[in-house]
């Protein structure tokens, strides 16, 4: 389609990036440590390093991978903690070493790591001493070599580590007993490697930085193969989406998502570093009340998240305390931002709540809404620099303008394919370059994309299409809610009904109540037939509402076969 969003960019955004500009991720995190050597870089549990502090640790830590365990150009090295320091500099190390990232899920299963370590053919893992114990149980069923351990107070300093150490295992009790044969400490990596050379690797543009395995809510995971190109490109896509809004070396950014998922990823530890910005890592985002106290401590500027967690802040009576006057950018993906959300959002913080579009196979940010917009629009926003999308029917023809079909994208952001699945890559890239997204969506004469929702989500009533996202968003409205799923469940006469799951605000909320507010809201055959009230609803670890989860148990009531 033709590319009518253009109108819609903030002044001073281009229409194409130069994808060229860099050859690899480690190109433009070395330009980086250079520029803003003496500024801040990351930050964690109050201990902050400079961008010159991670330079020297990130090559220590690539030094150590590469002469003292022998890891060549392409090996895979995983990565399972939350956010800590130790987080970039591994990461770092490991991209400038010439080797492939397999980020990893702290709180996988045994089966679920088992898998990943296998599928990657990772012979390398560094992990938090707190699951060890996940990988004592498969280690002798995976090809890992080389255990890396660190604990969470590793990178604090002298006696600060110590006591953090000290409390974490012993009066908090928050590592269980673990054995593993020949495991090196993290710290000890740094130290051997300090008296080692980095050697140079010729990293390209189609070298895999990262494997990046999707969530597994839908069967088996899959990892991504995103290459240098992919995420230099998609660092240089949000630098030119934001440049009329952030300052070079002087935005404080809170990431509060892990930096394993792919959003936080790119968009805090990528972006942010390549704009020499200061990372406050939040190790525990599900405390609320503790993330508040971090939050005041900093002239934060920048937030991103997903809808549940800026629902659980607004939601706090402590977060309307903090002095906004510095904040100026929130954005949210992962997940849809309901209006209600957004609303309430704007209304504490006086910043609106910028909603953006990706996955995990386009590194991910595909459309983001312009940075100047003032109220909450409903859109996932215009495709990023160099980006095309478009909205086809099932038989991949273009749908008319404002008719739903499925989402697809295509630019140089686009992963390379799965790992070693061939025929998964085949259902998803087509011809032409375009990654059919799985996503149904609309686009509005402005060149505004909407999303309707997942396509494996969607309802059908007696024939007719409805989509869970516009449910769940009506159901927000009501002061008593606090948070809502919606899903489809088997009916004899119209084939699905709708039924919500709702965490209350208020107590006194009565089913009759949700109703009412829906029939006022909603035409009737999308009026939810059942609510059902929970104390909490299943997410995964990043906070996205698992409705896969629900479905399955409504299916083992009745017995019927996913």
């Amino acid at each position: 389609m033709e590319k009518i969003w253009l109108k819609n960019y903030q002044a001073g955004v281009p229409a194409e990036i130069d994808v060229n500009a860099y050859k690899s991720v480690a190109e433009v995190f070395e330009k980086s440590v250079a520029k803003f050597a003496d500024r801040p870089a990351f930050a964690n549990m109050d201990k902050i390093i400079t961008y010159r502090e991670l330079d020297k640790l990130t090559r220590d830590f690539g030094a150590y991978l590469q002469n003292k365990l022998g890891l060549k150009k392409g090996d895979r090295v995983a990565v399972m903690m939350p956010n800590l320091l130790q987080y970039p500099i591994a990461v770092f190390g490991i991209l400038r070493a010439g080797l492939t990232v397999v980020n990893v899920n702290p709180l996988y299963t045994p089966r679920e790591l088992e898998h990943q370590l296998k599928d990657s053919g990772a012979e390398t893992i560094v992990i938090l001493e707190n699951f060890a114990i996940t990988l004592q149980d498969v280690l002798k069923n995976t090809p890992v070599k080389n255990v890396i351990t660190t604990q969470i107070g590793d990178m604090l300093g002298f006696p600060k580590s110590l006591i953090v150490n000290m409390v974490v295992k012993h009066v908090k009790k928050m590592v269980p007993s673990w054995s593993i044969h020949n495991t090196v400490k993290f710290n000890d990596t740094l130290t051997q490697g300090s008296r080692l050379k980095l050697n140079p690797v010729q990293i390209g543009h189609d070298d895999i930085a990262f494997l990046q395995y999707t969530g597994g809510t839908t069967g088996v995971s899959k990892g991504a193969m995103l290459t240098n190109r992919n995420i230099v490109a998609n660092m240089m896509q949000a630098h030119a989406w934001l440049k009329p809004m952030v300052r070079e070396g002087q935005e404080i950014i809170i990431t509060a998502l892990p930096l394993y998922h792919i959003f936080s990823l790119t968009a805090n530890c990528m972006v942010f570093t390549e704009l020499g910005g200061l990372n406050i890592l939040i190790t525990n985002p599900r405390d609320i009340p503790a993330f508040v106290k971090e939050l005041q401590k900093y002239p934060v500027t920048c937030m991103t998240g997903v809808n549940t967690l800026f629902n659980a802040l607004i939601n706090n009576p402590d977060f309307g305390k903090i002095d906004f006057s510095t904040w100026k950018l929130a954005l949210g993906g992962g997940m849809a931002v309901q209006r209600a959300v957004a609303e309430k959002w704007k209304q504490v913080t006086g910043v609106p709540l910028i909603e953006a579009y990706g996955l995990t196979e386009t590194s991910p940010a595909a459309c983001i809404n312009p940075m100047d917009l003032k109220e909450y629009n409903g859109a996932i926003g215009l495709p990023v620099p160099s980006t095309e999308c478009t909205v086809r029917d099932e038989a991949g023809n273009e749908v008319p303008m404002g008719e739903p079909g499925e989402l697809w994208v295509r630019g140089p952001q686009v992963m390379k394919g799965y790992w070693q699945r061939p025929d998964e890559s085949a259902k998803v890239l087509k011809e032409g370059g375009w990654l059919a997204t799985g996503d149904m969506a609309i686009v509005t004469p402005d060149g505004f994309f909407k999303l309707v929702d997942r396509k494996k989500d969607m309802i059908l009533v007696s024939g007719v299409n409805v989509y869970p996202n516009e449910i769940e968003d009506v159901v927000a409205m009501h002061a008593g809610v606090l948070e809502v799923a919606c899903i489809g469940i088997p009916d004899d006469k119209s084939g699905e009904v709708v039924k919500v799951y709702v965490v209350k605000k208020d107590q006194a909320l009565t089913e009759k109540e949700v109703i009412e507010h829906c029939k006022k809201n909603l035409t009737g055959y999308k009026v939810p037939k059942y609510v059902e009230f929970r104390a909490e609803l299943p997410k995964t670890n990043v906070g996205k509402i698992l409705r896969r989860a629900l479905r399955d148990e409504e299916l083992a009531k009745t017995k019927t076969p996913a």
